[in-house]
C-alpha cells in the first residue's frame, strides 16, 4: 500500500501505543507499507509533533521525536512536488497532504479528519481512510 499519513495521524502514533496510527507507523518503519512524504510534510510533522503538549502526552523529548522522524525519512519514499494544487482541500493546511498524495501516486491518505480531505482527494482518485480502516486493509493483504 502506498500511503500518506496526515499530521494528526503521526501525532496519534506517538501519543498512543495501542492505536491503529501507531501500528501503521510501525508497519511503515518495517517497510510493510510504502509511506510517502514530501519535504513540506516532514517539516510539518516535526513542527507539530514537537509541540510541548504532544511531547508531554507521548512521554518523549524533542530529540526522541527527531530520531523517529529521521527513521521515517530513511524509509519513506520521497515525493517531489512537481505540481501544486491550491486551494484544493477544505482546510488549507491539508493541501500539503493532498499534494504529497497526488504527486506520489498514493493509494490513500490516512487521516483522522475524513471530512476535510475526502472530497478533494476523491477528485484525484485517492481514497481517504481512517487509521483503523487502513490497518484493516493492510491486515487483509497479509
Amino acid at each position: 500500500m502506498r500511503l500518506v499519513f496526515d499530521t494528526a495521524t503521526m501525532v496519534a502514533a506517538i501519543r498512543s501505543g495501542a492505536g491503529a496510527s501507531r501500528l501503521l507507523l510501525v508497519a511503515a518503519l518495517e517497510r510493510r507499507v510504502t509511506m510517502l512524504a514530501s519535504v513540506p510534510l516532514m517539516v510539518e510533522y516535526q513542527a507539530v509533533m514537537t509541540r510541548p503538549r504532544h511531547l508531554a502526552a507521548a512521554g518523549l523529548s524533542a530529540e526522541e521525536v527527531g530520531g523517529l522522524l529521521d527513521a521515517v525519512a530513511a524509509v519513506a519514499e520521497p515525493v517531489r512536488l512537481a505540481f501544486l494544487w491550491r486551494p484544493a482541500a477544505r482546510d488549507p493546511d491539508d493541501d500539503m497532504v493532498l499534494e504529497a498524495a497526488v504527486n506520489g501516486r498514493a493509494e490513500a491518505i490516512v487521516t483522522l479528519n475524513l471530512r476535510d480531505l475526502g472530497k478533494a482527494a476523491h477528485q484525484f482518485g485517492i481514497e481517504v481512510l481512517s487509521p483503523g480502516d487502513a490497518w484493516k486493509r493492510l491486515e487483509a493483504r497479509i
